[in-house]
């Protein structure tokens, strides 16, 4: 027994037509068959497989925090923080919240009352009347930190500083 389905079509052109197309001489092709179901063997694969992604993840996230790119390869660097000052020191936990800054140095500005000249001399913060031994920074407020060359003016100052 041949089934006739008759099936209407709207064509949307300029001018709105219908057209009825009569399926009682088309030929049906046969439909694909869908895929089995997944098993329990493959969902314990796919679970492997997200496991073994998270761990490979978290090992390396854990060796990116304890190895910082940014190594410090000078004895002294010089730290300019948001308020503008800027100290220079031996930088300690560069890329933790609160890295501490140990040695610091400062630059302070004196004028001579006499000619009004102004010179710049290194002093060590440690003369306070608190007497600090270091500063424990924010990270946040650290806008840059550049190394200190052991061939520059401020290497000689703080090695003078130190032989005193």
């Amino acid at each position: 027994m041949a089934e006739t389905l008759q099936i209407t079509k709207v064509i949307n052109y300029p001018i709105m037509a219908v057209e009825t197309i009569d399926t009682k001489d088309a030929v049906r092709e046969p439909v694909a068959a869908l895929p089995a179901p997944r098993g329990p063997s493959s969902l314990k694969a796919l679970v492997l497989v997200l496991a073994v992604v998270l761990i490979a993840g978290g090992l390396g996230f854990w060796y990116w925090r304890s190895n910082p790119s940014t190594a410090l390869t000078t004895p002294y660097q010089a730290v300019l923080l948001s308020n503008g000052s800027a100290y220079f020191g031996r930088l300690e936990g560069l890329g933790t919240p609160y890295p501490v800054l140990r040695d610091v140095f400062y630059v302070q500005s004196v004028k001579n009352s006499q000619t009004n000249a102004v010179s710049n001399i290194l002093v060590k913060r440690g003369k306070e009347w608190h007497a600090p031994d270091r500063m424990i920074l924010n990270a946040n407020s650290i806008v840059l930190v550049e190394p200190v060359n052991p061939t520059s003016r401020v290497s000689q100052l703080i090695s003078q500083a130190k032989n005193q």
